[in-house]
């Protein structure tokens, strides 16, 4: 349907940074799907970020000849500010985005989007992860992506299953609020977006996609593994510190649990711990065998006790204790290291005491002294839980009695239309405001952009 026909309902955004290749093919095949199968006005949007080689040429001549693509253009590299200008420059009441690969089935489309233009949810995410997935892709990838969502989950207490794959759709008001609050522009963009929807109370969305890996990625593993790493920590102290507004968002859009999970009794809480605990041990130990031989028995007893306790963090604090959702997730992390140091210090204690009294011991023995240290870790770990991490529940909506600061960003309007005046992209930094009682009501309310849809983009 030509989005001159109607307000227009969907946006879908393609970033692309040197995608010479696949770009023209991947764009006449999503705009083929969503002529046959979409029922509402949509337009799709190519967001070029910094590509050098032959990509805005296509993506121009691409917008000359469709009638419902459009193309934004700027000098600044990162799929995160691509998307935050593509969005901001939008007038569809539902923004999407998916990889110009194509990687994920775009049956998923429809249902990924429908819940957010009738309102009932906030933001909608394609997983992999799901059972009734089903996914084509290395061994490697698939441990990485698996191994980074457990870190999501055990360190930043989410709940949404896949964070980054590459496709993704949010309600028009709701980006309004988030988007200046989302301080990466690269490939951690999308973990942050849901963390922040997730802690301000938002219903996000998932639909079980079918997905092969492309081979031809231009994602650089390693380095986008240090960035997200870099993100997670970040974002994690933020919230402890009360950084992000998400009390200011969770009282404009948030959506109130219905009632609080009853708290275990003595017993039962002793009951789960011991189960969490003995599990953790046996992983523990599993984990000491496998970096032992790579690291040495010091950072092999860290890394190992590190894991588990992140792992065990989470598990004690949704089954042993029943506090459920995401507030204070993070500062429970945080207060779950600082035992993790207690922890640490008895088990590398027995272990240097053991190279004292026994040089040379074999790493059984050391497994041996190792565990029966961390079983005593363990005993005073659920004094410290019981006692100061997880002591009281909280109440369950957040207090807006006490917000705090936060600097955000504020998405350049940059899209080109034909027939009309161009703005200017302004490819400047991206300017920074200072956030202290969340968006007002004219900032949610108002377009971001006064382009109509129906205008093709020219070359910047």
């Amino acid at each position: 349907m030509n989005p001159q026909q109607a307000t227009l309902a969907l946006d879908v955004v393609v970033p692309v940074y040197n995608e010479q290749v696949a770009l023209e093919p991947s764009i006449r095949r999503l705009t083929a799907y969503l002529t046959e199968s979409m029922s509402v006005p949509w337009q799709v949007t190519i967001a070029d970020n910094a590509s050098v080689d032959a990509t805005p040429e296509i993506a121009d001549a691409l917008a000359a000849e469709i009638a419902e693509v459009r193309v934004v253009h700027t000098q600044r590299k990162g799929r995160g500010h691509a998307l935050k200008l593509a969005w901001g420059s939008s007038d569809a009441r539902v923004l999407a985005y998916v990889d110009v690969d194509l990687s994920t089935d775009l049956a998923a489309l429809p249902p990924l989007v429908a819940p957010l233009l009738s309102g009932h949810s906030d933001v909608a995410i394609g997983t992999r992860l799901s059972r009734s997935s089903r996914v084509v892709r290395g061994g490697k990838r698939e441990f990485i992506s698996r191994s980074y969502n457990v870190l999501l989950h055990g360190m930043l207490g989410v709940t949404f299953s896949d964070a980054q794959c590459g496709f993704k759709a949010i309600r028009a008001d709701v980006a309004a609020v988030l988007l200046p609050l989302v301080h990466d522009d690269a490939w951690f963009f999308d973990t942050e977006l849901l963390v922040i929807a997730q802690r301000s109370g938002l219903r996000i969305h998932e639909v079980p996609v079918d997905w092969i890996d492309d081979l031809d990625s231009r994602v650089d593993i390693v380095p986008t593994i240090k960035q997200d790493l870099r993100g997670v920590f970040r974002v994690g102290r933020d919230l402890a510190r009360g950084v992000i507004p998400v009390q200011s968002v969770y009282a404009e859009l948030g959506r109130s649990p219905i009632g609080r999970v009853a708290r275990p009794s003595f017993l039962g809480q002793v009951v789960r711990f011991c189960i969490v605990g003995g599990l953790s041990t046996v992983v523990y130990a599993l984990l000491y065998l496998l970096f032992q031989g790579a690291l040495g028995a010091q950072a092999a007893n860290f890394s190992a006790l590190l894991i588990t306790t992140i792992a065990n963090t989470w598990a004690n604090r949704r089954f042993t204790f029943a506090i459920r959702g995401p507030e204070r997730a993070a500062v429970h992390q945080f207060q779950g290291l600082t035992v993790f140091g207690i922890a640490w210090a008895i088990t590398s204690g027995s272990l240097l005491a053991l190279n004292a009294f026994a040089p040379g011991a074999p790493t059984i023995v050391e497994l041996i002294v190792l565990t029966v240290a961390n079983l005593v870790a363990t005993v005073l770990r659920f004094v410290l839980l019981r006692r100061w991490v997880f002591r009281a529940p909280r109440a369950a909506s957040p207090d807006v009695s006490h917000l705090s600061s936060t600097s955000g960003q504020e998405p350049e309007v940059s899209t080109i239309g034909r027939g009309s005046s161009a703005p200017d992209l302004g490819d400047s930094e991206t300017r920074r405001q200072a956030t202290s009682s969340g968006p007002t009501s004219s900032q949610t309310a108002s377009s971001p952009s006064s382009a109509a849809p129906s205008q093709k983009a020219t070359a910047a």
